[in-house]
């Protein structure tokens, strides 16, 4: 019996096709996948809100107004708090359970946006932005591996990915939000106080969800986890899957240790898995998406439109396209693949980023020609980027691992995602004012281009694989193909199909 057989799995499927998986066959998994996905519309909202609401902070504190070090400080002190959130994210996903560890990121969060609100003082402001930043970065590690966890392994990326238009919704959200408060009275108050309502009501849903099955699996509390694979699965997948998910269990305690970060580096296996995992999540960040979120109405008055509410107006329009974009890639990740959808995206933003430097190399007060063509550039690199490297990265990371490394490999992926963050939101505006705008976006632009031969080079496709199935090229990669590592586990399936014999 090959692992082409294993539940879940191309092989397993076409020998059982009524036990395949549609999108929308079962609404309890589209539910808790939408619960655990209100993680992803907290990142995604505190990512836009903060470009709307600093037009105002800067007229309430003439300290930020007239400090680009401010300026940015307030941007990224959320950054520096995702990036100690993530990395203790990992650790606190394996040891208490993916379920405690959003409670606690939204507890974190939603004091951070009480504190901004009541903010009487730009300090006040910024720790209040790395509480939120802290909660940010524990939700941006549950949640991926949430999800992946209870998904089927045919509609894992479709899944995974609907996390990511959580995120881009969030956005979307924030500059509505951001809109509808230009002109009430305590205006950035409102726009960062009231993301910790969404924080409130995931934590109260959450508590009625259960926790992942297959890190109860790894605790040995088969009964939950069974109860949970109950509602996801009928009655014929079910018992295969339960009956591989014991076997592969036991396997997985009697080798399992204590995790620590330097043990992902001893392993060849692991090492490659993360530093793939880790480079996607670095190039999604310096090929710039975060610089045009947070700086989209900036950059806008930047090309000559100079009132706030019409670059706000401008932003949101480019959110609506960034949520639209990432509904498209919940369709594409799982049919057209990982891989292809990186590459392709990849070359529309490196196009998008040629046409945002053209415009700001050849911008002038009297012509509003160039201001309309970093628009559109922005507009054109929204449009290619979130259907691919919006999504991919967090669905790759998400299954890259195996189980006892999945928490904390997700936790160190996350960090270089937001250190990565934080570098390109701490120095774009600084860097755009001594080598110009446009030379800053060529630079992006090169970027992307190191980005393309990386995934051509380095990322494998994990399309309809099952987390296994992941395993074993990871170890193939490693050690080369040979047949003790194609039988991985055999000998766990042959413990599945021993009552069909």
């Amino acid at each position: 019996m090959t692992m082409q057989s294993t539940p879940g799995s191309s092989g397993y499927l076409n020998l059982y096709p009524d036990r395949k998986m549609s999108f929308f066959k079962n609404p309890y998994i589209l539910g808790l996948t939408a619960v655990a996905g209100i993680g992803g519309m907290l990142f995604g909202y505190d990512t836009g809100v903060i470009s709307g609401a600093l037009l105002y902070i800067k007229d309430d504190f003439e300290e930020v107004r007239n400090s680009n070090f401010l300026q940015e400080t307030i941007v990224s002190m959320a950054i520096a708090g995702a990036i100690l959130g993530a990395a203790a994210g990992g650790w606190i996903n394996d040891a208490y359970g993916r379920k405690k560890a959003t409670l606690i990121a939204d507890v974190i969060f939603g004091s951070g946006a009480i504190g901004m609100a009541a903010a009487p003082n730009h300090y006040v402001l910024i720790l209040g932005r790395f509480l939120v930043g802290l909660g940010v970065g524990v939700a941006s590690v549950t949640a991926p591996v949430y999800i992946a966890e209870a998904s089927p392994s045919e509609i894992r990326g479709s899944l995974v990915s609907t996390n990511v238009l959580m995120i881009t919704g969030g956005q979307f959200l924030s500059y509505i939000v951001n809109l509808a408060f230009t002109r009430v009275p305590g205006t950035w108050r409102w726009m960062l106080g009231v993301s910790a309502v969404p924080a409130i009501v995931q934590f109260t849903l959450m508590l009625f969800l259960p926790e992942s099955p297959r890190w109860l699996f790894t605790k040995n509390r088969k009964n939950e986890a069974v109860d949970v694979l109950s509602k996801i699965y009928d009655f014929a997948r079910l018992e295969d899957e339960v009956d591989f998910l014991t076997a592969q269990s036991e396997q997985e305690r009697q080798r399992r240790k204590d995790i620590r970060f330097t043990d992902v580096f001893k392993s060849k296996e692991i090492k490659l898995a993360f530093l793939v995992g880790a480079g996607l999540q670095a190039f999604q960040q310096f090929t710039g998406i975060n610089t045009v979120m947070y700086y989209s109405p900036t950059i806008v008055q930047m090309a000559g439109f100079e009132s706030n509410e019409l670059a706000l107006t401008i932003s949101l329009l480019v959110a609506g396209m960034n949520a639209a974009g990432t509904i498209l890639g919940i369709y594409l990740i799982d049919h057209a693949g990982r891989k292809i959808l990186a590459l392709s995206s990849l070359g529309g933003v490196f196009t998008s980023l040629i046409i945002l430097a053209f415009a700001f190399t050849n911008q002038s007060s009297d012509n509003q020609l160039y201001g309309w063509i970093a628009v559109l550039g922005l507009t054109l690199y929204i449009a290619f980027f979130s259907p691919g490297m919006g999504p991919v990265p967090w669905t790759v990371n998400s299954e890259i691992y195996p189980e006892e490394y999945r928490g904390i490999c997700g936790g160190m992926s996350a960090t270089v995602c937001w250190v990565s963050n934080l570098i390109v939101s701490q120095s774009f505006l600084s860097i755009a004012e001594v080598l110009g705008t446009g030379s800053t976006f060529l630079i992006l632009a090169g970027i992307c281009v190191l980005a393309f031969v990386f995934v051509v080079t380095s990322v494998p496709e994990t399309k309809g694989l099952t987390f296994d199935e992941v395993e074993v090229i990871w170890k193939e990669r490693a050690w080369g193909k040979n047949q003790d590592t194609r039988n991985l586990l055999s000998s766990a399936y042959l413990k599945v199909r021993v009552r069909d014999s």
